[in-house]
């Protein structure tokens, strides 16, 4: 294990962070929010000590770096995240306890939204931007932003390599361009400038400056985190409509929007995961329409809200415009299956992925068929390519891995007593990145009620959900760290 060529990257990771603080630290200043702005700068000061002494310790590193490293790199940077970038929640008093205070942190840095806060437009500004910042940084990723601009990240291929593949989301990542480096460049990028996009529209609505960054950051990053204590209910229809868009737009995979550029548009329309995530939307919206019609006054509104519920949960946002917990069981079990399939691979949502279950859905047909007719030989295609045997084993260890979390953390967190639908949904809503669930943690409710196990436990499938799981599975792993 190359433990100083991770600690120096872990100590960039840091030094990233607390750059991105700077903003938040500058807002408190201008509010004249002193105390704040005094928690950001011991955070900085701290975050930044703590990045060169292990920058410091691992001066002198040798070579090597492979899929062992990239995973446990991947995981470690991200619990240094959390845990450095709640401190400004703790020491300002927004929210005292360190654990509830590194639940929201984890769940901003994960793109969740599922929060411990009961009450949220009070919080100071500088506060609620560090908030839904998280979410943005946290959607692409912090080290796909570090390999983009740090000098030297992508001088080999294999170590980027190694890092992408564990932060990325989907079944298997590969390169938009021959470099790494560019490839990480390129999706920050347009990352940046559908981002931008997003804020201009919002303005374009009539939503003020600081609404609409930190209404963007939390689309951008399909996270969740909004500013108001009733989501984006209180915003006009035309900024819940601009926020569909944008929550459908940061849920497709991002090489689409590559090959939009390259004016390569029938790939995209042939492309299999793409159809199967839009025949969802749309089919979803439709049956989700029907079956609330008559709860609302008009057909635009009913539509409205189906349309951006659908949007919200299947990106895994986890925004909400109504009070979902409210509709028939027909659309909240919908809703439930849309949160456990989740966005499209290589996006910043959640979920198990459209990819990743169009891929266990092709194997089990030619599982199906090989049983019919044993001595049939027949491979699995993906976009009329071949799909390699070992990404296949891969998404059913994947699966395996999927359900045995959930149910353990399911176990786990019914020890507080609460009803069988709050808790499968918690973890649910957890696991896949979504925010929020039904009943207690539904779209008006929150997590403050959980006990510190289940609040440890959730945070622990949070991590999880986002990075694919197996960088969590190799942190927990003896073998790992085994010489």
């Amino acid at each position: 294990m190359n433990y100083k060529l991770m600690g120096r990257f872990i100590a960039q990771i840091l030094a990233v962070e607390a750059a991105f603080m700077s903003p938040a630290l500058a807002l408190a200043l201008w509010d004249k929010d002193y105390q704040v702005a005094n928690s950001f700068l011991i955070t900085i000061v701290l975050t930044l000590g703590c990045a060169l002494a292990l920058h410091l310790a691992c001066k002198k590193t040798k070579a090597g770096f492979y899929a062992k490293e990239g995973l446990v790199c991947v995981g470690l940077s991200w619990i240094v995240m959390g845990v450095m970038g709640c401190l400004p929640f703790v020491i300002s008093g927004a929210i005292p306890s360190f654990i509830d205070a590194l639940f929201e942190t984890v769940s901003g840095f994960t793109t969740t939204g599922a929060s411990i806060l009961t009450e949220i437009a009070s919080l100071p500004r500088a506060i609620l931007y560090w908030r839904s910042f998280t979410h943005w940084l946290g959607g692409m990723g912090v080290l796909v932003f570090l390999l983009a601009v740090a000098p030297g990240s992508g001088r080999k291929d294999g170590f980027s390599m190694h890092l992408l593949r564990a932060e990325s989301p989907g079944p298997d990542v590969g390169k938009l361009v021959p470099r790494m480096r560019q490839t990480a460049m390129i999706l920050y990028k347009l990352y940046i400038l559908i981002t931008v996009l997003n804020v201009v529209f919002l303005l374009l609505g009539g939503l003020p400056w600081f609404d609409s960054i930190c209404t963007a950051f939390g689309t951008a990053g399909t996270g969740g985190f909004a500013i108001k204590n009733d989501s984006i209910a209180g915003y006009s229809p035309y900024i819940q409509n601009v926020c569909t868009v944008f929550m459908l737009l940061f849920g497709m995979n991002f090489t689409c929007y590559y090959l939009m550029l390259l004016r390569q548009f029938k790939t995209i329309f042939r492309d299999e995961e793409v159809r199967m995530y839009l025949g969802i939307v749309v089919a979803s919206i439709a049956l989700i329409a029907w079956n609330i019609r008559g709860m609302y006054d008009t057909l635009e509104e009913t539509v409205r809200h189906a349309a951006f519920q659908v949007a919200s949960i299947m990106t895994t946002t986890g925004f909400a415009t109504t009070d979902f917990d409210l509709w028939p069981s027909f659309s909240k079990g919908i809703l439930l299956c849309l949160m456990l399939i989740g966005a499209c691979a290589g996006s910043t949502g959640g979920g198990f992925k459209c990819g990743r279950a169009l891929l266990v859905f092709k194997g089990l047909k030619r599982n199906i068929n090989q049983v019919i007719n044993p001595q049939r030989i027949e491979v699995v295609r993906n976009n009329n390519h071949r799909v390699n045997e070992r990404v296949l084993d891969n998404t059913n260890a994947y699966l395996a891995a999927y359900m045995c979390i959930m149910i353990v953390s399911f176990l786990v967190i019914s020890l507080d007593g609460f009803s069988l639908t709050t808790n499968i949904s918690a973890v649910v809503a957890c696991f896949n990145n979504i925010g929020p669930g039904f009943e207690m943690v539904g779209a008006t409710g929150n997590y403050s009620a959980f006990s510190g196990l289940s609040k440890v436990t959730l945070i622990i499938i949070m991590l999880a959900g986002r990075l694919e799981i197996f960088p969590i599975l190799a942190l927990l792993s003896y073998k790992t760290w085994k010489n």
